[in-house]
């Protein structure tokens, strides 16, 4: 039995008026070597926030960059079993990009990839580690569709997922871009549509850029029709 992509307009209500924001901010990773896990998160080039020890305890805080989620770690943190975090998703705009970034860093990560049964593989293999994986990034280069992943020492796994737009009602007004890269990206593929746009146009300067561009970023947002 697999699991197959099953999407419904449902999936995006709306909070009702009124709810409190509750943000989630901390993951907690079962490590059995403090120290040598704040090596590895720091050789990451996450930011360290917090080493705090006291007689029975010590608890690590880092953010990766552009992430407004932090993973702690530490002793006494957890009774949750070393390297039984799994399937730690870390949302990127440029796969192959990160990826060489981590290789450069002497991560041991995989080759790009991609589920050959949607983004979860099945009930055994629920986060891609598994048989499903098809080498390669997403054929169609489909938003959430291309990974990489690796593992920390203690083998808490974690994936790269490649997102380039956003699905409908994933986010909200000026929270639509989580980074600056995820900004870039945006104005890019903006930058090129506008340029065909005005290739339609006879070649014109089109004086009203900013304009379109806005129309086109938020109905890329919205996954309604872009304008040509």
């Amino acid at each position: 039995m697999t699991i197959t992509e099953v999407r419904s307009e449902t999936v995006t209500e709306a909070p009702k008026a009124g709810t409190i924001d509750m943000k989630f901010e901390i993951v907690v990773i079962p490590v059995s070597d403090v120290d040598r896990a704040k090596a590895f998160y720091g050789a990451l080039g996450w930011r360290l926030d917090a080493d705090f020890a006291g007689d029975d305890f010590r608890v690590i805080q880092f953010t990766p960059p552009g992430s407004g989620c932090s993973v702690i770690f530490g002793r006494n943190v957890t009774a949750a079993a070393p390297g039984t975090a799994q399937g730690l998703y870390l949302v990127v705009s440029d796969i192959e990009t990160a990826r060489t970034e981590l290789l450069g860093r002497g991560v041991k990560v995989s080759e790009v990839f991609h589920g050959a049964d949607g983004v979860y593989a099945g009930p055994d293999e629920p986060y891609l580690f598994g048989r499903n994986r098809v080498g390669g990034p997403h054929p169609e280069h489909g938003s959430y569709r291309s990974f990489v992943s690796f593992r920390d020492p203690d083998g808490n796994g974690w994936l790269l997922q490649e997102v380039t737009t956003r699905a409908p009602g994933r986010v909200e007004g000026d929270t639509a871009f989580g980074s600056a890269a995820e900004l870039r990206a945006a104005l890019w593929r903006a930058a090129t549509a506008h340029g065909e746009h005005e290739k339609r146009n006879g070649g014109e300067y089109d004086a009203n850029w900013p304009d379109w561009y806005a129309a086109y970023m938020v109905a890329e947002q919205a996954g309604t029709a872009l304008p040509l």
